[in-house]
């Protein structure tokens, strides 16, 4: 509309437009309906407030995560679930970028993730919160950070009996390694949380002296494995690094190396699926993100090969795929 007026009102558009219609057999009833719909859609559809405030959305975020990409990262860890970017690409993006990203610690964590001080650096870390563990209540958490507040806590009978935590709560803070500063590893602490809440049965008032056996550290892969499992995510080594020189020995390249290739070369690549979407406006084509040890590769399924694919496409959690890069 403002640039409508400025070059002559909207007469001068009017006779354009409708009288171009005319000239080409439209009546003028069905002109007039087409311009009245046109100058509507400039009045309303693209308003200049909209692009104002998406504008200040974009700049106030880029100005974020360049200058403070610690509570850029909390920030958004804290409104998961978000749709596209799961957690483990924003701690993945995140840690390539220089930020320091500490694991839920049921001794310091609480719900949401939180900025902290490290010992010997100028900028913040992000410690995780327990709202990333999965199968995690908001209540235990609470009552967590409540218990913790009147005094640390001194191992995991401690925690389970202050805190009034169940077997369930135990065990997913036990897996995702969150006991590690009460109970030693994952194994050592889901021994101890399942033996911290007493049986309900005819055995329960019965006096049980048990010591945590000495079970084996678990290896770097099942730490991963188990990483995910929990949280969706690991701060260890990405799992396609391990298997890095099996991929390179069957030409899947890492991302980084992708990146480099020109258009329209032939390309292959492997990663952990993140993201999958099949637009119902896209006539079949499913859309894929891919995740490796140096960053993401967005792959196009066309439907052809997706009914090829079908199971591959829709259910690998680890994929291999063969195509052509587009830059």
């Amino acid at each position: 509309m403002a640039a409508w007026k400025k070059k002559g009102g909207l007469e001068k558009y009017y006779e354009r437009i409708v009288n171009g219609m005319l000239e080409r057999g439209y009546d003028r009833a069905f002109a007039d309906s087409i311009f009245e719909q046109i100058k509507g859609f400039g009045e309303y559809g693209f308003p200049e407030s909209h692009a104002a405030s998406f504008a200040l959305i974009v700049y106030a975020s880029s100005w974020l995560k360049c200058h403070e990409p610690e509570a850029f990262l909390a920030a958004l860890l804290n409104s998961q679930p978000m749709g596209f970017y799961s957690p483990s690409q924003l701690v993945q993006d995140a840690q390539r970028r220089g930020v320091s990203a500490l694991p839920v610690d049921v001794t310091v964590s609480g719900w949401d993730s939180s900025l902290v001080s490290e010992t010997g650096t100028a900028r913040p870390a992000v410690r995780l919160g327990m709202s990333l563990l999965r199968g995690m209540k908001d209540g235990a958490a609470e009552r967590i950070e409540i218990a913790r507040a009147v005094r640390p806590f001194s191992n995991v009978n401690d925690l389970a009996r202050r805190a009034e935590l169940d077997r369930k709560d135990l065990r997913v803070l036990a897996e995702a390694n969150a006991l590690a500063a009460l109970a030693g590893n994952r194994r050592e602490a889901l021994w101890q949380s399942i033996a911290a809440v007493p049986d309900r049965d005819m055995l329960a008032a019965a006096a049980v002296e048990d010591e945590t056996p000495e079970l084996g550290v678990p290896t770097e892969g099942h730490e991963i494995v188990a990483d995910y499992r929990s949280t969706g995510l690991t701060l260890g080594r990405h799992p396609l690094a391990l298997l890095r020189p099996q991929l390179l020995a069957n030409r899947l390249m890492p991302a980084a190396t992708l990146r480099t290739y020109r258009d329209g070369r032939l390309a292959r690549g492997c990663g952990l699926v993140t993201v999958r979407q099949r637009p119902g406006t896209a006539n079949g084509v499913l859309f894929l993100t891919l995740e490796d040890e140096t960053g993401n590769v967005n792959v196009i399924v066309w439907q052809s090969v997706f009914e090829k694919q079908r199971k591959e496409a829709l259910g690998a959690s680890l994929l291999g795929v063969y195509g052509t890069w587009q830059c």
